[in-house]
């Protein structure tokens, strides 16, 4: 199957700025960019297909040139945002942009004969001057055209919020990062999520009236959560590819937590199964729901490229473990990916009451609901059901953990030292 014909049967084109652009994709040899900014020192769920598609464009025999913003970063973009971004300070940019280089590298093949260029658009925005930027570049765009746009019309009619200079200047920036690139890189291509189409425009038409040549821009659907809202950096219910952030565990659940009317999508976007095996997958899902096979082909699969096969197997063992209620055998690591979501509380060494630390995990409300928690038998230890009511806490995890559950799915993690 042809590259455009597989990554419209992905789902993975949402819109692009010609149908030539097709017949350019099967002949590969063009050199693309993509670019996130650094808005925290990490990756999320929201850039992975980003991550994906692009390595799927390399494969296809394109050269991917991936950008971290360190200029654009410094603006913020407004694209469907209801508030303006906090400015962040120089440092914290600069920390963002190295973690964010560091996971861009786990995508793309560097050292292949079409090897992607990573880049920092600070590099070549940071000493323009602004009558420069303002001739070379603004000359170009009319207001009238800008605010067109529906991820700026959106915020002009908030009369509360509005929208700065600054954040209005932003598509002027990122138009010029892909004339930049054009020009030093022979980049014909920009690609990036729905929400970028009209910052992509402005690329595609900059290019177009400063050097009289032709440009493409291609966008792929934004991945949402059930609410509808984007998966984003500044947003609630991040998921992050950083391991510190989002554990390999917690990665792997939400993967396996997906329904069943967004399985079948998923697979498609985020996985490199091929169409028999995902088609297979998708009876599977209809036929037989409760096995989830789908959700697992998708967790294994995204983990795997995220983190690695030994986290993947790490993480399925860990929930094995849970499910059989065995957290006894589980390592100190695997304990806390496993926990690292729940509440949790710090004591000193010493005797603890299991109704004081229910309360201090606000697993229970109040001393007498924690009370009858543990006469009704609703309480667990490290796995071992509580019948005193004035019980304490007894035998530590690797000396120091205590894991306490209230009911079938409520869980506290309580450590001392």
């Amino acid at each position: 199957m042809k590259l455009s014909e597989d990554l419209r049967w992905r789902g993975l084109i949402h819109q692009t700025t010609s149908p030539e652009l097709d017949a350019q994709l099967d002949a590969g040899g063009l050199t693309f960019y993509w670019g996130c900014d650094p808005t925290a020192d990490s990756l999320h769920v929201g850039n992975l297909l980003g991550g994906v598609t692009i390595r799927r464009l390399q494969h296809g025999g394109h050269r991917p040139i991936v950008l971290a913003g360190g200029a654009t970063g410094r603006i913020g973009d407004p694209s469907f945002k209801a508030t303006e971004r906090p400015l962040l300070d120089d440092a914290k940019i600069d920390a963002n942009v190295a973690g964010i280089q560091r996971q861009l590298r786990s995508f793309v093949d560097f050292d292949a004969d079409n090897g992607a260029i990573l880049v920092n658009n600070l590099s070549w925005i940071r000493d323009m001057r602004v009558i420069e930027f303002l001739r070379d570049v603004g000359k170009h765009f009319t207001v009238n055209q800008l605010i067109s746009r529906e991820s700026v019309r959106a915020r002009l009619e908030d009369r509360e919020q509005g929208i700065s200079f600054t954040e209005f200047s932003y598509t002027l920036l990122q138009g010029y990062d892909h004339l930049h690139l054009f020009r030093e890189y022979d980049c014909v291509l920009q690609v990036g999520g729905s929400d970028q189409w009209g910052n992509i425009l402005s690329g595609v038409e900059l290019v177009r009236r400063s050097d009289a040549k032709t440009a493409h821009g291609l966008c792929w659907p934004l991945v949402t959560k059930a609410d509808g809202t984007k998966f984003g950096k500044s947003e609630s219910g991040s998921v992050w590819l950083d391991p510190a952030r989002t554990s390999p565990y917690q990665f792997h659940q939400f993967f396996l937590r997906t329904d069943d009317e967004t399985v079948g999508k998923y697979l498609r976007y985020f996985t490199f199964l091929s169409h028999g095996e995902i088609e297979a997958l998708d009876v599977d899902t209809l036929d037989h729901p409760a096995e989830r096979r789908g959700q697992h082909a998708l967790a294994d699969a995204v983990t795997t490229l995220v983190h690695g096969e030994v986290e993947t197997q790490r993480a399925k063992r860990a929930a094995e473990l849970l499910f059989r209620g065995d957290i006894t055998a589980m390592d100190e690591a695997m304990l806390l990916q496993v926990f690292s979501e729940v509440p949790s509380a710090k004591f000193a060494r010493g005797s603890v009451a299991v109704i004081d630390a229910l309360v201090e995990l606000q697993l229970s409300p109040s001393k007498s609901a924690a009370r009858k928690a543990i006469e009704q038998g609703g309480v667990t230890v490290n796995a071992e059901r509580m019948a005193n009511v004035d019980a304490t806490i007894g035998s530590l995890l690797h000396d120091r953990y205590a894991v306490i559950r209230r009911g079938k799915k409520e869980y506290g993690l309580v450590s001392f030292g």
